[in-house]
């Protein structure tokens, strides 16, 4: 008993000399996005989610001195989000609120007794004037500044930014518009009208008050694009598929296309068309871009393209009808915007370096590509201002945070009075890049965070992390996106607690090329994604440094499907696991995006999502689980996790769960974060590091 007390004691004392950091520390940081700027670059502005307090910041292009706008200070869970300037710049509108569910219920987690339903607000950038305009989203205001059109229940709503009056409906029509557009003289209103299987480009005469969708199609009209004399109208077609599911594989298909429409004439041409083959499916996920077509200097037409298996960036000169590729290479392109005189296109990527993210610029004349960003941090979501560009960016010990890059690449942040002083980047590792080879070959690559103050020779517990989305990229450092972000807090926080910790990027994640995301047989359609959960827990076995009976896996959406599939299929594998709102039954998953799915006549395909889901394998299901749910989750529903524990209930599996009501898919509520990694470490230590 004397040698027991005696080694607990020095374990004690010798932990106590690696200080812990705290996750309430870790996750201390406000998370900035909607990040945008004036026109003439004298000013920018963007949200800061503080702790669940989110908050309008601005900045003067000149001073840099940074200012706040609103002055929310509770953790209400209500989002700012459609950050924008009026034309003049003088005046910044933004949405507050949070969408509706299938019930029309308006996301609240908090349960406040307030309407917390989406509304547009407007203010000065002196802070001066702030006050709310209406119910809706999607503000966008005339060029002559008078004029605010929005969103309202899939129509077009108006009010004059000038008067009291209250807003009154401006367009009667079918369908659920979005994507409004002003011409640059403002006399027509462009906008696409979603009729479900088929969406149209529709057309508003302001002054003759006239409605009209010049070229209809069975096909889905999308991303509408102004030329800059107003003449004319660039957007893309996409031909409807119907047997085409979510989270399967979906590599090619009848190729998309884009459109030139003549104000004058109302004639629509088809001025490109994509190739059979890759890329003749257009890849819509381009974040934080103006458009998925922009309209540069020349009438040259920028647009994104997988033709060579990585999203690139093409233009198509209107004058020839040449189509040149931008960016060559392997990686993908993400944020796209035009300079100032619009003859280059600024644009962050992963090329030459798969697991950051950096911003470069292209040429439109001579295809001259220029780094603008090096190293070893990671960049994204530029925008322009009289001083420079002015970006976000993080590191691996340092998450996202506004900042300047000046003319030789050096990133400078931006108000760093504002980041908290508590914040123990000193205290975290640097994660490594490992691959490893899964069951049929695939490489698989992924971070690898070893504990603060690791001993060659000692054996440690380990635990796999599996993303969420699955069209995501984990990185070598504090992510882009802020659920992921903190999810890389937690990461850290478990090799901080003396956790080897293995990031995977498995197959159908982005970053990787077009056949690695659209890989065969993956999700609903086979569940292949398996097979890298597997090799991920056989590599973490294989080293020397881990014990192999503690090995645990976590995950959050998609990741959740994953770590339900490896406690389902390799118990003898992974000790425990915690599932963070999962996917567990794929057939009832689809009726959640797909209206008239139905298994019932679409037997073949019903029968192998069921076998590529969870429920499939309860039978091996042995290991412990933990799982996190928010009940008012549009992404995953809540009955995914509720049949889930009945089944494993009557198999006597130990589980434990931790319930938000009326929580979302992404936690609103910075608290809920908090008790979810909480609960989550907690949960690993009783079983990994307690046994």
């Amino acid at each position: 008993m004397r040698k027991s007390f005696v080694f607990i004691c020095s374990f004690l004392f010798i932990s106590s000399l690696v200080a812990q950091v705290k996750m309430e520390d870790l996750l201390s940081v406000p998370f900035p996005t909607e990040l945008n700027s004036t026109k003439d670059g004298r000013q920018f502005a963007w949200v800061f989610n503080n702790q669940g307090v989110r908050n309008v910041y601005i900045a003067d292009a000149a001073t840099f001195t940074v200012r706040p706008l609103t002055k929310h200070n509770s953790d209400d869970g209500i989002e700012i989000s459609e950050l924008r300037f009026t034309p003049d710049g003088n005046k910044i509108l933004f949405v507050e609120g949070n969408p509706n569910n299938g019930n029309g219920e308006a996301a609240n987690p908090a349960q406040l007794q307030t309407n917390t339903e989406k509304t547009i607000w407007i203010v000065d950038v002196d802070g001066k004037n702030l006050r709310r305009l209406a119910e809706g989203n999607s503000p966008v205001v005339s060029p002559d500044n008078k004029t605010l059109l929005f969103n309202k229940a899939g129509q077009i709503w108006f009010m004059n930014l000038d008067s009291t009056k209250a807003p009154k409906k401006w367009v009667t029509a079918r369908g659920h518009i979005n994507q409004l557009r002003f011409s640059p003289n403002g006399k027509y209103l462009t906008f696409i009208s979603n009729r479900g299987d088929h969406a149209f480009l529709g057309l508003y005469n302001i002054d003759e008050k006239t409605l009209s969708y010049p070229d209809p199609s069975v096909d889905i009209d999308d991303a509408p694009v102004w030329s800059p004399d107003g003449t004319e109208i660039a957007f893309i077609r996409s031909p409807h598929s119907k047997d085409r599911l979510p989270f399967t594989e979906a590599r090619e298909g009848n190729p998309w296309s884009i459109r030139l429409l003549n104000i004058a004439t109302g004639k629509a041409t088809e001025i490109w068309k994509a190739d059979k083959g890759p890329g003749s499916i257009l890849f819509e996920q381009l974040p934080v871009a103006e458009n998925l077509l922009l309209w540069a200097a020349k009438d040259q037409i920028i647009f994104p393209w997988e033709k060579d298996g990585w999203q690139h960036l093409y233009k198509l000169d209107l004058r020839n009808g040449t189509v040149k590729l931008l960016t060559p290479g392997e990686g993908e392109v993400e944020n796209m915007l035009l300079n100032s005189d619009k003859t280059a296109v600024i644009f962050n990527t992963n090329i030459g370096d798969s697991h950051h993210r950096h911003i470069m610029q292209v040429d439109l004349n001579d295809g001259k590509i220029i780094s603008i960003t090096k190293g070893d941090g990671i960049e994204w979501s530029p925008v322009i201002t009289q001083s420079g560009l002015v970006i976000l960016h993080s590191t691996a010990i340092t998450p996202a945070w506004p900042a300047m890059v000046n003319l030789d690449g050096s990133i400078h942040p931006i108000g760093l009075d504002l980041f908290p002083k508590n914040f123990p980047s000193d205290k975290l590792v640097i994660p490594t890049d490992i691959s490893f080879r899964s069951e049929d070959g695939l490489l698989i690559h992924g971070q690898l965070f070893l504990p603060r103050g690791y001993q060659p020779g000692k054996k440690y517990p380990a635990l796999l992390f599996f993303h969420g989305g699955s069209k995501r990229q984990m990185l070598l450092g504090y992510h882009y996106m802020d659920y992921y972000s903190n999810d890389y807090s937690m990461n850290q926080f478990n090799a901080n607690n003396g956790y080897i910790v293995l990031s995977v990027n498995y197959r159908s994640g982005i970053g990787y090329g077009l056949n690695f995301r659209e890989a065969l047989h993956y999700g609903a359609n086979g569940g292949s994604e398996y097979m890298d959960v597997k090799a991920a827990g056989l590599y973490m076995k294989r080293r020397a440094d881990v014990d192999p009976k503690r090995i645990g896996l976590w995950g959050g959406s998609y990741g959740g499907y994953l770590t339900a599939m490896g406690l389902a299929r390799s118990s003898d594998l992974f000790s425990c696991g915690v599932d963070i709102h999962g996917v567990h039954d794929w057939s009832e998953e689809m009726k959640n995006w797909v209206s008239d799915y139905d298994p019932a006549t679409q037997s073949a395909f019903a029968k192998t999502a069921l076998e590529s889901s969870p429920v499939h394998y309860l039978s091996g299901w042995k290991s412990p689980v933990l799982f996190i749910h928010g009940d008012d989750d549009r992404n995953v529903p809540f009955s995914q996790t509720v049949n889930l524990v009945e089944k494993l209930r009557r198999q006597n599996v130990y589980l434990e769960q931790l319930i938000f009501p009326d929580e979302v898919h992404s936690f609103l509520l910075h608290r809920n974060w908090l008790k979810a990694y909480h609960a989550s470490s907690a949960f690993f230590n009783k079983r990994l590091k307690n046994k």
